[in-house]
């Protein structure tokens, strides 16, 4: 088994894992994408939610938004959206409202996360670089 980290050179992820992840910590679980050996020029990150006994050194935690660009839409929480809502001021604010356009938001950015995905990251286990590919849609 190869537990060589340095041989990594890329990792794929899928759209759907990301947006999962991202969301996830931004929700306030630590939640990451995981490498685990035998380690390859080419490693599938695949979502993991950390729990307290975690205890394998091998694997490779990656934090999600290192792997977005820099003007990556933020998440959209319940406070923002009411906030977008009240100022919008083109209805009166409820509670239902809020909720449909808190949903829309969250749709729109789902949907335009993964056109935020960086070309490259650095594996912080081992500091050096890789290049990342998005699967999926």
């Amino acid at each position: 088994m190869d537990t060589d980290p340095t041989d990594i050179k890329s990792i794929a992820i899928h759209a759907t894992d990301l947006v999962s992840a991202v969301e996830a910590t931004a929700d306030g679980s630590e939640t990451v994408l995981r490498l685990t050996p035998p380690f390859s020029g080419r490693m599938r990150a695949r979502l993991h939610v950390v729990q307290s006994d975690d205890t394998d050194d091998e694997t490779i935690h990656i934090e999600p938004n290192s792997l977005l660009t820099a003007d990556a839409p933020p998440y959209p929480t319940p406070d923002d959206t009411a906030d977008e809502l009240r100022a919008a001021a083109e209805e009166t604010y409820s509670v239902d409202r809020h909720r449909t356009y808190h949903e829309q938001r969250l749709a729109e950015w789902r949907e335009s996360l993964p056109d935020h995905v960086a070309d490259r990251t650095t594996l912080l286990a081992t500091e050096h670089d890789v290049t990342v590919s998005l699967l999926g849609p």
